[in-house]
């Protein structure tokens, strides 16, 4: 799957694309054990956001391989196989310990509805086209993928967007909070948003990215108070400082 699911790191950026054009960006199992792959080389390395992307025009991606679901019939074995590889895949991107965004052109199908709430924001240009297709297939979407989905649109919508099946535009997605931003060109806005991010102090973003996971810990309270003494705050505050002073 190399070459089909790669990353380059550009400066501070890692930029994670889906490429497998002949397939519309559909994802086997080993493209799923590939994205896993790929998000540790990414948490490795001194990249300070994630922007996951396609390189196909027209199409983010139509989710998992279908291709690969009539053998799961007979073999319950390859369909566990499959559901623990996407469940890799997805909660590696979820816990990346640096921001992630989603930059969505063209339809975006099924697992792949999955993939971009995994990302901490999500950002559509207006070919976008969303819909989360289990229903039509005849199968169940993963609990925690629909626990993601309810955290994200609500009950109400995530039940009309499983048990409807059905696309929305970019618009509507936006209106219902499935994306934050609505662009004319999602990859340009993604990166001048990773930039924007990028140019925070990492140990900061660190920190509120693990607010943002788990409100509820203890030990963000002592966090808090440390990071007054840490070195982050020190330039940022005399940089802050110093631009009010002129």
């Amino acid at each position: 799957m190399a070459g089909m699911i790669d990353w380059t790191l550009d400066g501070p950026l890692a930029v994670l694309t889906l490429d497998r054009g002949g397939a519309r960006n559909a994802v086997p199992v080993a493209g799923w054990q590939r994205i896993a792959a790929v998000l540790a080389e990414v948490a490795a390395s001194d990249a300070r956001v994630l922007i996951l992307r396609s390189g196909v025009a027209g199409i983010f991606s139509a989710g998992a391989d279908i291709a690969e679901f009539d053998r799961f019939r007979a073999d319950r074995a390859a369909a566990g196989a499959f559901r623990v590889a996407m469940r890799d895949a997805i909660d590696a991107l979820a816990t990346l310990p640096i921001p992630t965004i989603a930059a969505v052109s063209g339809g975006c199908y099924g697992a792949a509805v999955a993939l971009i709430l995994a990302c901490d924001c999500r950002i559509a240009d207006r070919n976008a086209r969303f819909a989360v297709t289990p229903a039509r297939l005849g199968i169940a979407y993963p609990a925690e993928d629909v626990a993601r989905l309810i955290a994200q649109v609500g009950r109400g919508q995530a039940s009309r967007l499983l048990f409807a099946a059905e696309p929305i535009d970019a618009g509507e997605a936006a209106r219902i909070g499935l994306v934050e931003i609505a662009a004319e060109d999602a990859d340009g806005e993604a990166r001048n948003l990773a930039t924007t991010i990028a140019g925070h102090a990492p140990e900061t973003i660190a920190l509120l990215k693990r607010a943002l996971a788990d409100p509820s810990d203890p030990s963000h309270a002592t966090a808090f108070d440390a990071a007054f003494a840490g070195a982050a705050f020190a330039r940022a505050f005399a940089a802050f400082t110093s631009r009010k002073s002129r």
